[in-house]
């Protein structure tokens, strides 16, 4: 440590010393209209390797002996500012101060990229793992194919490099807001906050973050600090025929005044019956709020709040014979109630989110941030339960249960032209029946609400309970978030970074009763739990109990009912970095260390799992992991660059993965571990006055992955008797390998046209035959089937298109209009496959032999992985701007997929038939599989306008 100290003390004194003699060029970068300084500026002398980044105060500085004499270009570059190429001269020795650089506003970027957070909105309102980090890569505008990846191919649900959502970090002001539960960030929580949300930074991949170790998806961090907001207002009011019809927006941002305040406020509200797809209501309000306080010169406080509650009505997937019958924006969820849109599945998410931060400037050099964030609230997921009874007395005098009803939805598989026409040959009844199935889903195939009422009415005449009722599914979580982040620069080349955080969460999860549907009361039991009973009438009356400490209650709108837990997670981090700036090369090296913890706690007594098996505290699971990263970007020329990055860390698994299932007891996944992730990048770059472009390829490994699926099947092959059930499939050690190539040029082939193509050639492949067990409630699990795993390898992942590609123009007046167009080429994407089939099930009879007519040339076919079909999408996209004194107005507008092209984003193998016997039947069946794929389909031509006045 002596030496190190030595050695350390040593290089400072002759950087020193070498200070003294090196040729220098600073300044400050500010806004021309408002003055203010401008941070994150990008700064570099052309044709040469040197290179600076503004800081908070928009100041920046180069410093080198061997800086490039005589004249020069300085080339300074901000997201939202027009580009500016400025000749300076240099001599050796001295010291070239340009005291005030002024950025003008670019206009029509800056609304090109409010178009483009605006377009995202659907995408960003995705929760289950579809959507990429949009809000992350629009930071990134000056890269091509990120760029592409965010506005064109995020329609398609195309996800860089193979990473879902919860592979990326988002932050706001710092603090981390990606869930504890399932790792993914709720978009929703600030959804609507567009105009607040201007100010941001993002690293790809594993590039380095000032702020946090982040994900190998990247780290976005949103600033949402009322000092940091441009001074004004900003009015607008969009139209379109997405997820939602309407959408109006007002904010004022005060800038900071004389005494040391400033002050950020938003509102604006979303709106729609339905959007594109049927029955798809959007009811969105967005309430946002940033007061600061600059105390003194090294101290400054801010509060931030936003409340951004919302509801959305829920589409599904759709069969082959669903989409024949009915078109892509079918969606059998809703049906009219009292002449109006009802839809059964809405989801509604009620999060406001709290924060305190403090910037602390402790020197010039050394900046300390601490934050504080509190988030509580809801969200809910309603849906039609039918599993009503009523408590009764049989002849022998035992007690049991009765009721249940049949599934209300249109796309009921006993709806549907192919159930009728499911046997081998057909009777002329079974063709009359189809055809009458399909007159009335053609006709309708909604929900019908009067049925559900009238039959509870009916009931409750009798003195019996509903057999309908709307069930919500809540999470009601409250979380508190603290952290710490260190900034320092020890000389003009190096820079520290530091991070300490600390999250805890206590999450409420209940079934509650939300509407009986014109009843009085729903009985509190598990209609089915008696199915594998036998005679045992009395048993039965135990099983079924949602709550043994509350035995046959009678629920009520309001009430908690079915299952009710609780989970806690608590997650300590922190995290090192070093970043070195040099002539010739940049690099750098990070470490992460994390504990994690998990605990769930049932308050209900499942019947099926008496005892502490449901009741009471789980134990405790307790993780421990690491991370390291480095990389650097060796410049090669001014023109050429060279970026390399790798990493390796283990990750924690998600609360949602860690119990089998947490709904009804405590139950922990058996062979649960934290993922091992190997990723690593290298890329060529090249810049120049007309041209920009980058070529990475990609590799990433991820290792001991857990997943758990939710699903009805009718294959139970092993049990000795033919059985179905509710299971849940929970698949262990999963390993991944994604790699591939991507590639953005464009070309400012005029001061007014530019060229620009993006492309993605990848695979994403699953890299080993996991482990596979299912449990039920329906059975003593846990069930495995062969050697208890499933044959994954070299299937793919469902991620989206592998393979996408872009060519485009945009023209850019100097009038202040423009306009653009995209071609978008698409190919390689695949259906998620079912585990179960691809496990020893499949080939497993009833009796637990092996099925005697098993041909594997056939079942090869039958397990064969689904392609899409390929697709190109056409986009066009253009606004125009105009200065009327000091009011800048004017409009942004685009069309998406313009020649209406019908294409599929994604789908799932159904796990209702499992095994070789009935897939082959119902695959083989000449009138359509009763239980074939379910697909999503991508929207058809649609538009966007927006209408904005700025002050």
């Amino acid at each position: 440590m002596k030496h190190f100290i030595l050695t350390l003390c040593v290089g400072l004194l002759v950087a020193t010393s070498a200070f003294a003699q090196q040729t220098v060029v600073m300044g400050k970068v500010v806004d021309a209209n408002s003055t203010e300084p401008i941070p994150d500026v990008e700064l570099r002398i052309e044709d040469s390797p040197f290179d600076a980044t503004s800081n908070a105060k928009g100041e920046f500085r180069m410093a080198d002996a061997a800086l490039p004499l005589g004249e020069q270009v300085l080339v300074i570059t901000k997201s939202g500012y027009t580009t500016q190429r400025m000749p300076i001269v240099i001599q050796q020795g001295q010291t070239l101060n340009i005291e005030s650089i002024l950025l003008e506003l670019d206009l029509s970027e800056v609304e090109a990229q409010i178009g483009i957070i605006s377009l995202s909105d659907n995408e960003l309102d995705q929760d289950e793992g579809t959507a990429y980090n949009i809000s992350g890569l629009l930071q990134a505008s000056r890269d091509v194919f990120l760029n592409a990846a965010a506005f064109d191919f995020s329609a398609t649900f195309f996800r860089p490099r193979g990473l879902d959502n919860a592979n990326g970090k988002v932050l706001i002001n710092g603090i981390e807001m990606n869930k504890m539960f399932d790792g993914r960030p709720q978009w929703s929580n600030w959804g609507g906050l567009n105009d607040a949300q201007r100010n941001r930074e993002f690293s790809m991949g594993l590039q380095p973050n000032d702020y946090a170790f982040g994900g190998i998806a990247g780290t976005t961090n949103i600033i949402m600090r009322a000092s940091q907001y441009r001074e004004g207002g900003r009015v607008s009011y969009a139209a379109a025929n997405r997820s939602y019809k309407g959408r109006i927006m007002g904010s004022y941002n005060s800038g900071l005044d004389q005494n040391g305040w400033a002050y950020s406020v938003l509102v604006s509200r979303r709106f729609g019956d339905e959007g594109y797809i049927d029955g798809t209501l959007y009811d969105a309000n967005s309430f946002f709020a940033s007061v600061e306080k600059k105390l003194s010169e090294a101290h400054s406080l801010n509060f931030t709040g936003f409340y951004t509650p919302n509801r959305r009505g829920r589409s599904t997937a759709i069969t082959e014979e669903m989409y024949d019958l009915k078109g892509r924006t079918y969606n059998p969820n809703w049906g009219y109630q009292d002449g109006e849109i009802r839809n059964s599945r809405t989801r509604e998410i009620e999060e406001p989110v709290l924060m305190l931060n403090h910037y602390w400037n402790i020197s010039d050099n050394t900046l300390l941030n601490t934050n504080v964030a509190y988030q509580f609230g809801k969200i809910g997921n309603t849906r039609i339960d039918n599993g009503g009874t009523r408590l009764v007395t049989n002849a022998n005098g035992v007690e049991v249960y009765e009721g249940g009803a049949r599934n209300p939805f249109g796309n009921y598989y006993q709806r549907l032209p192919s159930y009728f026409l499911q046997d081998d040959n057909p009777t002329p009844l079974d063709y009359q029946k189809a055809y009458l199935a399909e007159q009335e889903f053609i006709a309708d195939g909604q929900l019908n609400w009067r049925e559900l009422y009238a039959a509870n009415l009916a009931l409750r005449e009798n003195g019996g309970n509903s057999v309908y009722a709307i069930q919500e599914d809540r999470n009601d979580d409250t979380q508190l978030s603290i952290n710490s982040i260190f900034n320092t620069s020890l000389t003009e080349n190096i820079l520290l970074n530091g991070n300490v955080s600390f999250r805890t969460l206590k999450s409420e999860n209940f079934a509650e009763l939300k509407d009986l549907l014109g009843g009085t009361g729903y009985l509190d039991v598990d209609f089915f739990a008696g199915d594998d009973a036998d005679a045992q009438q009395v048993e039965v009356g135990d099983v079924a109990q949602s709550d043994l400490n509350n035995r046959n209650r009678i629920a009520v709108e309001g009430d908690r009912y079915k299952y009710n837990y609780e989970l806690t997670a608590n997650e300590l981090s922190g995290f090192a970095q070093a970043q070195f700036k040099y002539n010739l090369v940049d690099f750098y090296g990070a470490a992460m260390v994390s504990n994690t913890t998990y605990q769930r706690n049932g308050l209900f007594e499942n019947g099926n799992f008496p005892g502490e098996r449901s009741f009471g505290e789980s134990e405790e699971l307790n993780f421990s992991n690491y991370g390291v990263k480095a990389g650097a970007t060796f410049k090669v020329t001014g023109r050429h660059l060279i970026d390399l990055n790798a990493g390796y860390l283990t990750k924690a698994p998600t609360l949602r993965n860690s119990f089998s299932n947490a709904r009804q007891n405590n139950d922990v996944v058996i062979g649960l571990d934290s993922e091992k992730i190997t990723s690593a990048d290298l890329s060529y770059i090249y810049r120049s006055p007309i041209i920009k472009g980058r070529l990475t390829g990609f590799y990433t490994n991820i290792k001991d992955a857990t997943d758990i699926g939710f699903y009805f099947t009718e294959n139970l092959g092993g049990l000795g008797l033919e059985q179905d059930a509710f299971v849940q499939e929970v698949v262990t050690g999963i390993e991944t390998r994604n790699m591939g190539l991507e590639l953005g040029v464009e070309a400012q082939v005029t001061p007014t046209v530019k060229l620009k193509a993006a492309g993605s050639l990848a695979q994403y492949l699953y890299a080993n035959n996991p482990n596979l067990y299912l449990t039920s409630d329906d059975f003593d699990g846990p069930l495995t089937f062969g050697d208890g795993t499933t044959n994954l390898e070299n299937y793919h992942v469902a991620s989206g298109p592998e393979r996408a590609f872009q060519l485009g123009f945009e023209y850019r007046d100097p009038d202040f209009w423009w306009i653009g167009a995209t071609t978008n080429y698409f190919s390689n994407a695949y259906l998620d496959v079912n585990n179960l089939s691809r496990s020893a099930a499949f080939t497993t009879d009833f009796d637990g032999q092996p099925i005697p007519e098993y041909d594997a040339e056939v079942a090869n076919d039958l397990l064969a992985q689904e392609e899409f079909d390929d697709y190109i999408l056409v986009n066009v996209v253009g606004g125009k701007s105009w200065k009327i004194n000091d009011y800048y107005v004017g409009f942004f507008a685009t069309i998406n997929n313009v020649f209406d092209e019908d294409y599929r984003t994604g789908g799932f193998e159904q796990g209702r038939k499992s095994n070789y016997r009935d897939v082959l039947e119902d695959q083989s069946n000449p009138n359509g599989a009763v239980f074939g794929p379910r697909y999503f389909f991508g929207y058809g031509t649609t538009y966007y306008v927006n209408l904005y006045v700025r002050f």
